[in-house]
């Protein structure tokens, strides 16, 4: 079903800009792979595996996803989430807030998750409560990974976690139901997490660069949009410096103690 669903993509960036274009389906690390190897050009990758693009391909972002359970338009919120009935309470300072969370019990979504784990950490790096991502397990009473959003989430649900940390859409379908949903609220939340965007890589000469950014955002055109909502649950691909983009993920996996 995604093939098909991107096939159609390149089908139309076939037409747009006179030359044959091939959809493969893979993950990020599969995606980054591919621009090393040189079997492909542009890749679909998050803002970690963008990261690690440029460092081994050359790639950078030209244009990033918008989607409309993103507060950001083009950036997003991780949060710290917990039952609607827990004891933990919502403050205004933020050291304060993460204190609460010392000797609880925390479902991180994976280890490799931008907004279920390196922002999360960041942040407690940034306040002083741990020192780094291998300090984590001091700092809390118990940690696990719910391996998604839902697995996560589910943890709490069912009073396996105290908190969880996933993306602020995370909180709807598919990941939990409206029911459940219902039952959970944000404690903490970290804004400025970069979307997903379209990676070229620097091999492919300027001018053709810059066609194919035009073609890609052709998908925002009513005509096509249908397209780009049905492949990736995005509204539009805007135009976006790969540098200050991805500066707040960087900024993330150095106080976390990661590399991209």
């Amino acid at each position: 079903e995604v093939q098909t669903k991107a096939n159609a993509i390149a089908a139309l960036l076939s037409t747009e800009l006179k030359m044959p274009v091939t959809a493969m389906i893979g993950d990020d690390t599969a995606a980054v792979e591919a621009l090393k190897a040189d079997q492909a050009e542009v890749a679909f990758l998050g803002s970690r595996s963008a990261l690690k693009a440029e460092q081994l391909a050359g790639a950078r972002l030209y244009l990033a996803e918008v989607r409309p359970d993103y507060s950001g338009g083009h950036t997003y919120r991780s949060v710290f989430v917990v039952r609607k009935d827990s004891p933990l309470q919502s403050k205004d300072d933020a050291k304060q807030n993460l204190e609460q969370l010392r000797g609880k019990k925390i479902a991180f979504t994976w280890p490799t998750s931008g907004s279920g784990f390196i922002f999360p950490v960041g942040d407690l790096v940034k306040q002083g409560l741990v020192e780094n991502r291998d300090r984590v397990k001091e700092f809390f009473g118990e940690v696990t990974y719910g391996g998604n959003y839902g697995g996560a989430l589910q943890a709490v649900l069912k009073g396996q976690a105290e908190v969880a940390a996933v993306s602020e859409y995370a909180l709807k379908a598919p990941h939990v139901t409206p029911e459940e949903g219902r039952q959970l609220r944000i404690l903490h939340a970290i804004s400025g997490v970069p979307a997903h965007g379209i990676a070229i890589d620097d091999r492919v000469p300027a001018d053709l660069r810059g066609r194919l950014v035009s073609a890609l955002q052709k998908l925002n055109e009513p005509a096509n949009n249908a397209l780009l909502k049905n492949l990736y649950n995005s509204t539009e691909l805007v135009s976006i410096d790969h540098t200050s983009h991805l500066a707040p993920m960087q900024n993330a996996l150095k106080q976390a103690g990661m590399e991209p």
